[in-house]
């Protein structure tokens, strides 16, 4: 089935410039993931904002702030590896009685284009260990895998292309991804 999606632009930071898609006809994967996980998991999508902040602000896109949810896969995913890094995700800890710091087991799916543009997706919290594996990420895994092959191709086909200083992306306003599902 052929579905139509338009690329839209969510925030432009000092680093980094965010993306997401609209597919036709629904809300755009960034906010569809915003809005599921605002109430329902309050702490874990700060942990993200917070993390969609330092890079875009601070930092810059670079790899090591991503974590690879697949070996094959051009699709990278939020937060980073490793529970102590700053932002840290704190979560109350019902044994001890304490705040401590753990893993984040929400997923936000992205694909980083360079240092400088990162596209948002969708994802949920990860219950296995494989993406593949879990039920709850794994269609917003394939989606964005699919995403990150069809804008690959976009960029391959000049319909995205680079400003001078591969700063931020170009495309017509009337530009559509044809996304094969």
């Amino acid at each position: 089935m052929n579905t139509f999606a338009k690329i839209i632009l969510v925030q432009r930071f000092s680093k980094v410039c965010y993306y997401t898609v609209q597919i036709e006809g629904e809300d755009s994967l960034f906010q569809q993931f915003l809005k599921k996980h605002t109430y329902k998991n309050t702490r874990k999508l700060n942990h993200i904002m917070a993390w969609l902040q330092v890079i875009g602000n601070k930092v810059g896109a670079y790899p090591e702030y991503f974590r690879n949810e697949a070996e094959t896969a051009d699709t990278v995913a939020l937060p980073p590896v490793g529970a102590n890094r700053e932002p840290t995700y704190v979560e109350f800890d019902e044994m001890s009685g304490h705040d401590e710091n753990t893993s984040n087991d929400l997923r936000l799916y992205c694909l980083r284009a360079n240092e400088n543009v990162v596209f948002l997706f969708n994802g949920d919290i990860k219950t296995a260990l494989k993406a593949q594996d879990c039920d709850n990420v794994r269609p917003h895994f394939r989606m964005a895998n699919a995403l990150t092959k069809t804008i690959g191709d976009a960029f391959k086909n000049k319909d995205i292309k680079w400003n001078d200083d591969l700063t931020d992306i170009v495309f017509d306003n009337d530009f559509e991804i044809n996304l094969v599902i």
